[in-house]
């Protein structure tokens, strides 16, 4: 028996229509990452598991989709490790790669190991799926697109203030106002876990921060209380909670707060260098805000962090995110080498776009005009046009076979083409071509050029 056919859970197809518009919204990012410098690199689908394992933390580990050895894993395995039945000492026996979490790290081991053939800093962008073993919920997949852009090589806060500039290049180009780009600074956090006296949990701390949109405060501080934080540190950290005002009116509550943690300052004082920056050249589609509880639990981040958030009233995720990580090629051997990255969520940002209305009607333009087939003779009349048409820059193409004119009307209705041309024996004497519009209806008899100024309309 034929079984029914199913997706993976967590994965989709997309239509005609959908890759049209991602490739909108990928062509426009891509322009402007190409207008701000940025190169493009490519790397594999998957690499080896030891080279993702241990960079995101002990939540992003869980999440990373282990590919199985080929042939007999199972008899290779040690039989101890086996018979034990401890699925994280056996997986790395039978797993030896693992699908990419994300583009950073890959990234990361690209430029160690071209390192004698780059120019540094070293500008780049990459458009590529990814995968993760989440909870398939609206706005998130197990596999997905990351459109990621790094500097690396360099400390400038510079670096940082043109990420800004390119969220918000990129949000006015799509006509998607009203985004929030929410800043923190690894170092504010690292400052906040000193003052309260918990700098060795600073791990778990920023991890359960990084949880407030989704559980709550009290979520956050049961979370923390479970790795064995202080009722006396939570009752420190209960002001940045409360937090709220101005950017420039937080950075004074945390000059308070952080009084007494040189790190903290020196979060404050990279704030500040972005915020003032950002002053000289307003943004126009976004809006700057300073996050305190922006952790994104990321262990290789540093310096500054960086998260989207969609406009007001449209309910998901973040949709974009990225920040600062100082050494994160040290742990492929390359040390001192200090990098700054943002990436686009491609699949969040296309449900926001159709969610508010946002994609040109231009975009979902197909074929703009078919031919009817009337015959071996009358197809070649057509395919000779078509080819002109083509290289006057329309969309055409030919029914291929010969039905009949209902069938072929049908076709380019459930098409949605919004031109059908009828080039029969008389059309062929006379050089004419009888264009349809089937939206109304209408016909018109006319000549080549008038045909391409009649679509191109």
């Amino acid at each position: 028996m034929s079984k029914k056919p199913k997706l993976a859970k967590g994965t989709r197809d997309f239509s005609s229509k959908e890759v049209i518009k991602r490739n909108y919204i990928i062509e426009t990012i891509k322009e402007q990452f190409q207008l701000y410098g940025f190169q493009p690199i490519e790397t594999p689908s998957f690499e080896r598991a030891s080279t993702l394992l241990g960079k995101y933390g002990e939540e992003g580990d869980r999440l990373i989709f282990k590919i199985l050895n080929s042939g007999d894993f199972l008899k290779k395995a040690n039989p101890k490790i086996l018979a034990e039945k401890d699925s994280s000492s056996l997986a790395p026996t039978i797993s030896k790669r693992a699908l990419r979490y994300d583009l950073t790290v890959p990234f990361a081991r690209f430029v160690v190991q071209h390192q004698n053939e780059l120019a540094f800093p070293f500008k780049r962008f990459q458009i590529q799926p990814v995968w993760r073993a989440d909870r398939p919920q609206k706005g998130r997949f197990r596999e997905f697109h990351q459109c990621d852009a790094d500097v690396i090589g360099s400390k400038s806060l510079w670096q940082e203030v043109e990420f800004v500039q390119l969220y918000d290049a990129v949000f006015t180009k799509l006509n998607l106002k009203g985004v929030k780009i929410k800043l923190n600074n690894r170092k504010i956090l690292s400052g906040l876990a000193e003052v309260i006296g918990e700098s060795d949990k600073l791990i778990p701390f920023t991890v359960a921060l990084d949880k407030l949109d989704k559980i709550g405060e009290e979520g956050v501080k049961n979370e923390m209380r479970s790795h064995g934080i202080s009722e006396t540190a939570l009752e420190k950290v209960n002001p940045i909670f409360k937090m709220q005002g101005a950017f420039d009116e937080k950075i004074k509550k945390l000059e308070e707060i952080l009084q007494e943690s040189e790190i903290g300052k020196k979060g404050i004082e990279e704030l500040k260098f972005i915020w003032q920056a950002i002053q000289e050249m307003p943004l126009q589609a976004s809006t700057l805000d300073l996050e305190v509880t922006l952790a994104r639990g990321l262990d290789y981040y540093t310096g500054a962090i960086l998260e989207i958030a969609a406009p007001k009233g449209v309910k998901i995720g973040s949709i974009g995110g990225g920040g600062r990580y100082d050494d994160l090629t040290g742990i492929f051997g390359l040390k001192d080498m200090s990098g700054v990255g943002i990436s686009f969520g491609l699949d969040r940002i296309y449900l926001v776009l159709e969610e508010l209305d946002l994609f040109p009607k231009t975009v979902n333009t197909g074929t703009q005009v078919i031919f009817v087939n009337f015959g071996e003779k009358e197809a070649l009349y057509a395919l000779k046009t078509i080819q002109n048409l083509r290289k006057e820059g329309i969309k055409a193409e030919l029914y291929p076979d010969k039905a009949k004119m209902k069938k072929q009307m049908n076709y380019a209705d459930k098409r949605e083409i919004p031109y059908v041309v009828l080039a029969g024996t008389k059309e062929m004497e006379e050089k004419q071509f009888t264009l349809r519009n089937m939206k109304t209806g209408a016909q018109k008899s006319l000549k080549f050029e008038e045909l391409v100024k009649e679509i191109s309309q």
